[in-house]
């Protein structure tokens, strides 16, 4: 049974990672090499946790039990000595990961399942350097950011482990409220990446060739086919509005839309004059510095209702 959970990686996934655990009663250790890191990673979480008070997801009385829950370790082998189940949220370069995974091969206990948060490395390069007993212990673990809010996991399921152990994985999730995804196919970007890159494509399309200002095309969006999507799927929406018409209107549409295989020049040039979003205070919009933590409290705000939302959503 897993009850002891490790993640690699205090940033921006590690620690949200970390939070989603402890919270729902897991005993938690969170490495990073850096310590000025991990101590950024517990403010963060008790931030996070105080807004999710703040919004009445949780009880303020819960944060100092979940804060309690997370044990913050600088040296490796403290962290993960004991662990049932490893996350790792480390930078998306293969040869850090396959060294990264051995080291936990061979400090881990035997039973210890290794999980990796990434979506655009195949799980086969990464264990290239683990025994064939912990390959069958291994799994792509996929959140998407912010990892507390975000309900979506997605899960490997390739062949290499066994059912019953992957079926525990899935239950471990079920039982913080995640839903999970089960992917049996390794392929780049895996589910939600792959149809989110999709609509992106049409997206940045849109505004390079001055269809609609930014705040028009996203409003489209977020009023339209997102509306739909919040509790409505692709497949289930194609089937309400009838297959023969989404055939015809793909016969006349796709053909029109674009079709490029790499990012968007828009968006190249962009990121060469350093707009690079909020993190730089322009991107397709402008953040005044002042306001940006404001701006950031509210995007939270507002997934924390969807989440609410989609909670009573699923139970019914």
């Amino acid at each position: 049974m897993i009850k002891n959970i490790g993640v690699i990686g205090a940033g921006t996934m590690g620690h949200g990672i970390a939070l989603s655990f402890a919270l729902y009663g897991y005993d938690v250790t969170l490495y990073d090499a850096y310590e000025n890191q991990l101590k950024k990673a517990m403010t963060e979480i008790a931030d996070e946790l105080a807004l999710l008070a703040e919004e009445q997801f949780i009880e303020t009385d819960s944060i100092a039990a979940t804060l309690d829950r997370i044990k913050v370790y600088s040296d490796l082998q403290q962290a993960v000595q004991d662990r049932d189940y490893i996350i790792e949220a480390t930078p998306e370069i293969l040869e850090l990961k396959q060294n990264l995974f051995k080291q936990l091969d061979e400090l881990c206990p035997a039973h210890t399942i290794l999980a990796s948060n990434t979506s655009s490395l195949k799980l086969d390069g990464m264990m290239a350097l683990i025994s064939d007993e912990r390959k069958q212990r291994m799994i792509v673990n996929h959140w998407y950011n912010p990892a507390h809010l975000m309900p979506i996991v997605e899960l490997s399921c390739f062949g290499n482990m066994p059912l019953a152990l992957y079926t525990e994985v899935e239950q471990l999730h079920a039982s913080i409220k995640k839903q999970t995804v089960k992917v049996l196919k390794d392929v780049p970007g895996l589910v939600a990446n792959r149809i989110q890159q999709g609509v992106a494509r049409e997206v940045f399309s849109l505004i390079e060739m001055g269809v609609a200002e930014p705040a028009d095309i996203d409003k489209a969006l977020k009023f339209g086919p997102a509306f739909r999507y919040a509790t409505t799927g692709q497949l289930e929406v194609a089937d309400f509005g009838g297959l023969d018409i989404w055939s015809i209107v793909g016969d006349n549409l796709l053909k029109e839309m674009d079709n490029r295989l790499g990012a968007n020049d828009l968006l190249k040039q962009k990121v060469a004059e350093g707009k690079l979003g909020i993190k730089t205070g322009e991107g397709f919009y402008k953040y005044a510095g002042n306001e940006i933590p404001d701006i950031k409290k509210r995007f939270m705000k507002k997934l924390i209702h969807q989440l609410k939302a989609s909670e009573y959503y699923t139970q019914g």
